[in-house]
């Protein structure tokens, strides 16, 4: 019975334990991932801003509605544009790796914005929170554009990637001036996906080490958590939708993109790309990548 005892014992100072440290660290690891800037980008890439691929450009600063700074450019099309399309990143990243895409774009004549998301790259703010916020950034950024007399905007699509794609279903479900949307790699919600995550930084599967983090980091960055659901956005998104995944994806899994699709209106196309991975898409994709993205948005943002 000793024994008994003794080991029951550890294993509730173990999980008191794992609780105490999650409680500390899992809100700063879901409020406020690694932030890269350009120093980062410097170790892996030569492109680093719209010069560097000789892309005409307007460095700006826009303030969403509480006063946070989004550090943004605008590439625009000195002819009539074919369309607008707004580059939404992924978490941890940047606009700068949207420019590759963003060339595409711009040759193909279309307008392209992109920008760092909330605590993200050179943009302010204190929490990432996965689209409860930041969907609203995307429609201040749509204001923006709208005022611009000098910018033939023509249709507006978006493009996210990752936590991109996520933000990017989320705009198009409540605002009405987004045309079309191709989410790359997106998530189901965000409570499935810090499960995931979870799983693999404690090994530990229990749901109620989840919801100590969750209820901890709804509390310190004032957001809800079961509100950021692209599963359930994505019901009321009525423009084309272009829905791709890595089947090799191990950050997020390739069947989340699959259940977007399954839950989405008629107006959808489905890409799973063998082999892909999180982070090399346009490279396994190859060519056919961007010209099927590119396709997608000339029959999508066509006047």
């Amino acid at each position: 019975m000793s024994i008994l005892l003794a080991f029951l014992l550890i294993a509730v100072l173990f999980m008191v334990a794992v609780s105490l440290i999650l409680f500390v660290i899992g809100p700063i690891k879901l409020l406020q991932p690694k932030r890269r800037t350009i120093e980062y980008y410097r170790t892996v890439t030569h492109i680093l801003h719209p010069s560097d691929l000789q892309l005409p450009y307007e460095e700006l600063t826009l303030k969403t509605p509480e006063g946070l700074a989004l550090s943004c450019w605008l590439i625009p099309e000195p002819a009539k544009a074919r369309g607008t399309i707004i580059y939404l990143h992924g978490v941890s990243e940047c606009k700068i790796v949207g420019l590759p895409l963003a060339r595409h774009f711009h040759d193909s004549g279309y307008n392209v914005f992109l920008y760092d998301s909330r605590y993200h790259g050179d943009s302010g703010g204190k929490y990432c929170t996965y689209g409860f916020y930041e969907k609203h950034d995307a429609c201040t950024v749509i204001n923006y554009l709208e005022r611009r007399k000098d910018i033939a905007l023509g249709k507006i699509g978006l493009f996210g990637s990752s936590m991109g794609a996520a933000i990017a279903i989320q705009v198009a479900a409540m605002d009405n001036r987004v045309a079309a949307v191709v989410a790359e790699s997106g998530f189901a919600t965000l409570r499935t996906i810090f499960d995931d995550y979870q799983k693999r930084m404690t090994k530990l599967p229990w749901h109620y080490l989840r919801n100590i983090v969750i209820k901890r980091s709804e509390h310190i960055a004032h957001f809800k958590a079961t509100a950021v659901s692209p599963l359930d956005s994505v019901k009321h998104v009525h423009v084309p939708i272009f829905i791709l995944h890595g089947t090799d994806d191990t950050l997020i899994k390739y069947t989340y993109s699959e259940m977007l699709y399954n839950n989405t209106g008629e107006l959808k196309e489905l890409w799973l790309i063998p082999g892909a991975r999180h982070d090399n898409m346009a490279e396994v994709g190859g060519e056919e990548y961007s010209r099927r993205i590119l396709d997608f948005f000339d029959n999508a943002l066509r006047p």
